[in-house]
């Protein structure tokens, strides 16, 4: 039997182990990337847990099976938030499972419109604009950030008491003076890092969508991620998403913020993070880092990549 196995033999009989969901609060990111983002704030009493969904990129089925590996249910999903309507952020099939959710699902007022013409909006549906209170003991403060037409949204999570405070911009296109103020000091911060200029340059990709992706309104390099952690300085942890798979290596990434006094994760589109404590304070070590991927490679090593 595989050491992964999650069953065990007991009297000849193989057995569920239980798996126990982290204490709350806490984040995993289930994937994050072009093919589907998907998120999960936990949070709520530990013998209770409640998720909240950032993004619901993936489908139905795929988030409900990489919640069970993590010992929670569909049912315990309370709320979906979006921080825009792409494919990869807005699963469709969701259109008709939160028919089965007692989930909402938060939308920006500026996308209810599109939603509307393409036939996404599902019926438990609430706009937001500059506040959203998904769940109980979670307040959101959003900003509407240049992407595409319709911009998008990024979040400024507070949680209840002393539990700490989580950044989520993904998408954003540029660093404003205005984000940096609006994520300035959380706890967590969990920032798009999508792809090295240098590769994106010497990709085979049409010029309109190098021009789409750079030009501001698209998404942010490796050097403006880590000049807007800089500038935001997040106290404990930074979460990097949505890196691309033709532009960019988690190596680059990772050589960045090489020595840095927080603690970082790098996400991936194919395998979801470990829980990550959202408490401020959480005790780390500084420059630890909390990654599947090797170590930085030598600086020589980067023109490799």
């Amino acid at each position: 039997m595989s050491a992964r196995s999650p069953y065990v033999r007991v009297s000849s009989v193989l057995k569920r182990e239980r798996i126990v969901p982290p204490e709350p609060p806490a984040l995993c990111v289930l994937a994050s990337g072009s093919s589907g983002n998907c998120s999960v704030l936990l949070t709520g009493p530990a013998r209770a847990p409640r998720a909240t969904l950032i993004d619901a990129g993936l489908s139905p089925r795929r988030v409900a099976a990489l919640l069970a590996e993590r010992g929670l249910g569909m049912h315990q999903v309370d709320a979906i938030v979006l921080t825009h309507l792409d494919r990869d952020h807005w699963h469709p099939a969701w259109t008709k499972k939160v028919r089965d959710l007692a989930a909402p699902v938060f939308v920006h007022a500026s996308h209810l419109g599109r939603a509307t013409r393409e036939g996404v909006l599902p019926r438990r549906t609430e706009k937001f604009v500059h506040e959203v209170a998904p769940v109980a003991g979670v307040r959101a403060t959003a900003m509407m950030m240049s992407h595409d037409d319709l911009g998008v949204a990024a979040f400024r999570f507070e949680l209840e008491g002393d539990a700490g405070t989580l950044g989520f911009a993904t998408d954003v296109g540029r660093v404003t003076g205005d984000l940096i103020d609006h994520l300035a000091g959380v706890d967590t911060l969990a920032i798009e890092s999508n792809y090295c200029p240098d590769m994106q340059r010497a990709s085979d990709r049409p010029e309109f969508l190098k021009r789409r992706i750079m030009g501001g309104a698209g998404h942010l390099s490796n050097h403006e991620c880590a000049d807007a952690v800089a500038r935001i300085a997040p106290r404990e942890h930074v979460v990097f998403l949505h890196l691309s798979r033709q532009c960019n290596r988690p190596e680059l990434v990772g050589a960045m913020h090489a020595g840095a006094d927080y603690a970082w994760t790098i996400t991936s589109q194919h395998e979801a993070t470990r829980w990550i404590p959202l408490r401020a304070g959480t005790p780390r070590e500084p420059g630890v880092i909390r990654t599947s991927i090797p170590a930085p490679p030598e600086p020589s090593q980067l023109a490799l990549f």
